[in-house]
């Protein structure tokens, strides 16, 4: 079995893809500020975890952290549009230089691959869909220009120093675990936990927009076919469901599941969001095998059984 470094390992995608690793028997190191991460979403396994509290612009730690390492599912980020778009700075510190940080020491200590988790912001508001991984990127925001630039940065580590990395352009992630209250949260947790307690979800802009809404299991699947495909080396896939649904859809999917009838509060729409977001999965389908295996309704009730039973 394998040693892998999980960054970001305590956060919502991090901590499932930890319960992963450790239950197919591979060594797990978790390398993460707290942030946004919560100890608590490894309650369950965090004897079996290496925990390393600590940022990714801290250079030392982040040598510590890839130390014997083979692996490296790189999930650390300030992963919030709104958050770049009112404090761009500290956005691009963590995120286009923390991944610096890291690819750096992760030559240095003879990583095998690095998986970067890299976002389909970078489409930004290019109207074709689906998004194809050969389009011309069109960043919107400090948080799409940063998941970039770390996608260019594994590039260039992969054909000048010889070190793998896979990146994945995540959709609309979504799932147990996913916090709610937090600015990080996407709209699925957002609405859901709303709704649940009878309140009315707001909605920015008209809720006509769309997106492609993942199941984190889905995503977790990516990860391991990532890490584990040869010819995956150096290539960028999206990780999505292949579907897209409108905000208003999604209000009427919960509804449903809820056996609810609440409707919806319109607000002013954010700077820097996306209109339609929809992912063209055939390359991942083709080079990895990535097969999404939960729809949407589906998804929804798992996150709605989470929250009640939290």
């Amino acid at each position: 079995m394998a040693q892998f470094l999980v960054t970001g390992g305590s956060g919502f995608i991090g901590s499932h893809l930890c319960r992963k690793l450790l239950g197919e028997g591979h060594g797990v190191r978790v390398l993460d500020n707290l942030s946004s991460g919560k100890r608590a979403n490894l309650s369950d396994v965090a004897g079996d975890i290496d925990f390393h509290e600590a940022d990714l612009r801290d250079e030392d730690a982040v040598q510590r952290a890839v130390e014997g390492v083979e692996y490296i599912l790189h999930h650390a980020a300030v992963a919030s549009v709104q958050t770049s778009v009112e404090e761009p700075l500290i956005e691009q510190q963590i995120n286009s230089v923390g991944t610096l940080n890291l690819l750096e020491a992760a030559r240095q200590a003879g990583v095998r691959r690095v998986v970067f988790a890299a976002s389909a912001a970078a489409y930004g508001n290019d109207p074709r869909v689906p998004k194809r991984e050969d389009m011309r990127p069109t960043p919107e925001s400090p948080y799409a220009i940063s998941k970039l630039a770390g996608e260019y940065y594994c590039g260039v580590y992969d054909r000048l120093y010889g070190l793998e990395t896979v990146c994945l352009r995540y959709f609309n992630v979504y799932g147990p675990r996913q916090d709610p209250a937090s600015p990080y949260s996407g709209v699925i947790s957002i609405f859901a936990k709303r709704m649940l307690n009878g309140l009315v979800p707001f909605v920015h802009g008209d809720g006509l927009q769309t997106r492609d809404f993942v199941s984190v299991h889905d995503v977790v699947a990516a990860n391991m076919l990532a890490h584990q495909v040869e010819s995956a080396q150096g290539q960028v896939y999206n990780i999505g469901s292949g579907h897209r649904s409108s905000l208003m859809d999604l209000l009427t999917a919960l509804n449903a599941v809820l056996s609810s009838d609440i409707q919806a509060e319109f607000v002013e729409a954010r700077a820097g969001d996306v209109r339609d977001s929809l992912a063209d999965i055939s390359k991942a389908q083709s080079e990895l095998g990535y097969r999404p295996s939960m729809d949407l309704e589906r998804g929804l009730r798992e996150v709605i059984e989470w929250m009640r039973a939290e």
